[in-house]
């Protein structure tokens, strides 16, 4: 009877969550359009990339407007029926002889794309990776149509070849200029950088986008889940900058948005020919803000977790078929990190922590907060820092209150690029 009692819970837990997110709604970024928090927040991260052109306000809005709360295949169903009116629109484009605006298409196509993988119902299926392709070659096409200083580049990792895309900023006219290495973390992919990249061309810097283990296409190319150890991906991204000679070696930087602050300070504590690192938000221990998200959604996951893992994963498994919105995030999370089983999945999140190395951190570290920030530990990272450091708090009065300032794009670009300026101009 307990079991049934848990079990009746985990089932009500996410819908009364959501509710509880809905009617406690009142901020002025807080949607309410979609079937639960978590899609509005989605939905706010891609109407904010319309201010670099990768999206178009009211193309999100009818999409989402489509999007039926009770069918949870429909998210991944419209996003992919605007992405293919889209990709359909650029092609004709093409062959009229339009190439900017077919490259406008393709870019926001390329979007759209990444939108429909963005809660997918079915990790690593074949839609998955049919839509995976789509969206790089869309991606692709479009940088090249739009006159982009881009080049798609191999670098090695492990026995494969990740696919990157290397800006090359024209002001540097060919001479080895300092470069940023920037990628995402758990949901967003390489190519939804490239406003980061297209602001560091224009400033005098390379930019190399590129996603690691767990990230956008080495996961769904590659099927290469999270890894703890992130400097084993940084390390031979460093060696493949220092083969090009419009690479200054002494100027490499990199920067990590969500998960990626984690994974961005990890590696810095270990790789030390960084320059600098950027880490937004700043995060200490990955595997402790997890298990507090869980937590707040139900106290007992955890205490089962620790007493009883079998009975875990049978109980999981049942309320996520009650649950779309639990199954996503169960199934989503256990592929991202190779995981077979929620307890496994656990297991694993305990080593994606950095509090016994973040002492090793050399290079200097910008550490990125922001008021409404959810899932970042910028004061207790920035603390623990005994290399140079400084402090970078995005606040409600600027409009940049979220969580890797979602829709805040074009401050936060500013304010970040500000900062590199300054430093990497120090004692050159």
């Amino acid at each position: 009877m307990r079991a049934k009692g848990i079990l009746a819970g985990l089932a009500a837990l996410a819908m009364v969550s959501c509710a509880a997110t809905r009617s406690a709604r009142g901020r002025w970024y807080e949607l309410g359009m979609m079937a639960d928090p978590i899609l509005d927040q989605v939905l706010l991260f891609y109407l904010g990339e319309a201010w670099a052109g990768m999206t178009d306000v009211n193309e999100c809005l009818q999409t989402a407007s489509r999007v039926k709360k009770n069918d949870p295949d429909s998210w991944t169903r419209e996003w992919r029926a605007t992405a293919e009116r889209l990709h359909a629109t650029a092609d004709r484009l093409v062959t009229e002889g339009h190439d900017l605006s077919a490259g406008q298409y393709y870019l926001r196509a390329a979007s759209y794309y990444r939108a429909a993988l963005h809660r997918h119902m079915h990790p690593g299926s074949s839609e998955v990776k049919e839509l995976t392709e789509r969206k790089v070659a869309c991606f692709t096409l479009s940088q090249k149509l739009l006159g982009a200083p881009m080049e798609v580049v191999r670098v090695p990792f492990e026995g494969v070849q990740l696919t990157g895309y290397f800006y090359a900023s024209p002001r540097a006219a060919g001479a080895p200029a300092a470069t940023l290495i920037v990628h995402q973390g758990r949901d967003a992919w390489a190519e939804d950088c490239t406003y980061y990249a297209d602001e560091a061309v224009r400033r005098g810097y390379n930019c190399l986008l590129l996603d690691g283990p767990g990230n956008g296409q080495a996961l769904r190319r590659h099927d290469l889940p999270f890894r703890p150890d992130w400097e084993a991906f940084i390390t031979p991204a460093v060696d493949y900058l220092l083969t090009r000679s419009d690479v200054d070696p002494q100027g490499i930087m990199e920067m990590g948005l969500s998960m990626g602050g984690y994974l961005a300070g990890r590696a810095a504590a270990k790789e030390h020919r960084l320059r600098a690192v950027i880490v937004d938000p700043g995060v200490l221990d990955w595997g402790a803000v997890f298990t507090r998200q869980l937590e707040e959604f139900s106290p007992r996951l955890l205490s089962m977790y620790r007493s009883n893992p079998k009975r875990l994963n049978g109980l999981l498994g049942t309320a996520g078929k009650l649950s779309p919105f639990l199954l996503w995030g169960l199934t989503d999370t256990m592929w991202k990190h190779g995981a077979t089983t929620p307890s496994e999945l656990l297991d694993r999140m305990g080593s994606f922590t950095n509090v016994d190395g973040v002492k090793d951190i050399r290079c200097t570290t910008l550490v990125v907060d922001a008021e409404a920030e959810e899932y970042g530990e910028a004061r207790q990272f920035y603390d623990a820092l005994t290399c140079p450091k400084e402090y970078l708090l995005f606040t409600e009065a600027e409009a940049a209150p979220l969580h890797v300032q979602t829709g805040s794009l074009a401050v936060a670009s500013q304010r970040i690029f500000d900062w590199i300026d300054g430093e990497v101009g120090k004692g050159r």
